[in-house]
């Protein structure tokens, strides 16, 4: 199974990621803030990851890294 990481302190909560994944279980977690005052990404279906990498692919901070 595919395996997503995010740097929280990296991302900047563009969002991008979200719209690229095909499964849309790449979302903004609105619960949390990190450190620069932005809501990270999260995955919320690990399960359902494809390993496509298209988030990791789409983020310009590179705060997204997807190992299969």
């Amino acid at each position: 199974m595919p395996k997503i990481t995010v740097l929280e302190d990296v991302c900047q909560g563009c969002a991008l990621c979200a719209g690229a994944c095909p499964k849309k279980i790449v979302a903004l977690d609105e619960s949390k803030l990190n450190a620069k005052g932005f809501h990270p990404a999260s995955v919320r279906e690990p399960d359902k990851c494809t390993g496509c990498a298209f988030c990791a692919t789409m983020c310009p901070h590179v705060a997204i890294t997807v190992e299969r």
